[in-house]
């Protein structure tokens, strides 16, 4: 993992990893809003256009869904697909 070769502080104190190391170890749940939180922060500025356009497809996908168009598969299964499994 690219956390697992990142190097301690300058200090020394190994800080950055601790903190992953503690964050990995939360619940799924917490751990997805605390990854959220991290993307947000480093998103300085909003596009308005791009807001828009997910608002839009986020609508189309809940749409396709209501009218049976696609289905819903479990997230393990979604996974082992993304990974090549």
């Amino acid at each position: 993992m690219l956390w697992s070769t990142m190097p301690a502080q300058p200090n020394g104190n190994g800080e950055p990893r601790e903190l992953i190391q503690a964050a990995l170890r939360l619940p799924p749940e917490a751990r997805a809003a605390l990854a959220g939180a991290l993307i947000e922060s480093l998103d300085e500025t909003i596009d308005e256009g791009a807001e828009a356009l997910w608002v839009e497809e986020i609508g189309r996908r809940q749409r396709e869904l209501d009218q049976g168009q696609v289905r819903t598969i479990p997230w393990s299964q979604a996974r082992r697909a993304i990974q090549g499994g």
